[in-house]
């Protein structure tokens, strides 16, 4: 399929999709056609990548993370160990976001309360929730 088929495809922008060319995260094939200029054809697979690349960045991995995870896999160097640590890793940094979240939740709950109660006392303070 061409570009702009794939890009329906995917719900991504045509300019997404060439980005992530340039960057390596898609590769698609080059037809005859075109001439000088030979048209990118994407095949069903390139679909399923640029659908894991958009989770792989729900889920809060760089490009350069992206890129380097998915070498390895087309590489055949992903064991159930590796992709174990890898998960385990992100696991760690999301909880660690989570945690920075919650508490700046907290604080703009504390401070749209303190409003809400017609300012008495002192405002909360953003140093005493630990974001």
């Amino acid at each position: 399929m061409l570009i702009s088929e794939f890009a329906r495809a995917t719900d991504l922008p045509v300019d997404t999709i060439r980005f992530y060319i340039s960057k390596g995260l898609l590769k698609p094939e080059r037809s005859a056609k075109g001439g000088s200029n030979p048209y990118q054809t994407f095949r069903r697979e390139d679909v399923t990548a640029a659908r894991m690349i958009r989770l792989q960045q729900t889920l809060g991995y760089s490009l350069g993370e992206i890129l380097a995870l998915n070498e390895e896999y087309r590489a055949g160097e992903q064991s159930c160990e590796r992709t174990i640590a890898v998960l385990q890793k992100q696991i760690a940094r999301l909880e660690e976001r989570k945690a920075a979240l919650d508490a700046a939740l907290s604080f703009l709950h504390g401070k749209v309360n303190w409003i809400k109660a017609g300012k008495r006392d002192d405002a909360p303070r953003l140093e005493d929730y630990q974001c």
